[in-house]
């Protein structure tokens, strides 16, 4: 039988993910922990008025992903063409705004830009909108960050584009704040992350990236 290339580095990978999320049974969860609803980000608004079918597709039965090879596959492979195709751009040196949310149709963006790629390029390839939610996070520089969140059967899984690696969330260097919704995708809602993590204090900032 011929090999796959890079098949070995897929198993090994959900074998470390089965590991972790195995080891997550009592804390943390390989579930985030959501709280009451919270304003949506300035950013996500504005991209709902302007992309109006990515947020009305509105459910009452969100989906969690069964993770199959297969679909393990899938995300590891959209995760690194997304990050490789677009290249790490500004919101004011791409749009002249500071803060601003689209599809990466110029080949360019900031974290928003990769996570609504990502989002699209997996609906595309039959993954539920639901088990898809833009997220946003604080970095270790206390700094605004979107990442995407997979909802699957092994737990929450990121995608990131400052990391090649699918991980679950809670093994990202990351304070979780917010969540687009599972059901309603215009609405978003707070994160109740009690983890004592590296990110320090969580105050305010203007935007993500």
């Amino acid at each position: 039988m011929t090999a796959i290339p890079g098949r070995a580095a897929h198993s090994a990978s959900i074998l470390a993910i089965l590991a972790l999320t195995g080891a997550a049974n009592a804390a943390p969860e390989r579930f985030m922990h959501m709280d009451k609803s919270v304003n949506a980000p300035i950013g996500h608004q504005q991209f709902c008025a302007d992309y109006r079918p990515a947020c009305d597709q509105v459910t009452d039965v969100p989906k969690i992903v069964p993770l199959s090879q297969k679909r393990w596959d899938e995300l590891i492979a959209i995760n690194r063409h997304v990050n490789q195709r677009i290249e790490p751009t500004t919101d004011a040196e791409l749009w002249g705004r500071p803060e601003f949310w689209a599809y990466a149709s110029l080949g360019a963006g900031d974290c928003e830009e990769y996570v609504l790629e990502k989002q699209r390029a997996l609906v595309a390839a039959g993954w539920p909108l639901s088990a898809l939610l833009i997220t946003v996070v604080k970095d270790l520089d206390n700094s605004g960050h979107a990442v995407l969140t997979v909802r699957t059967s092994l737990g929450d899984l990121i995608l990131d584009n400052k990391a090649q690696a699918v991980l679950p969330w809670y093994a990202t260097p990351y304070r979780y704040i917010k969540r687009q919704s599972a059901t309603v995708p215009s609405a978003w809602t707070g994160i109740a992350d009690t983890r004592i993590t590296t990110v320090g204090s969580l105050g305010k900032t203007s935007g993500t990236r």
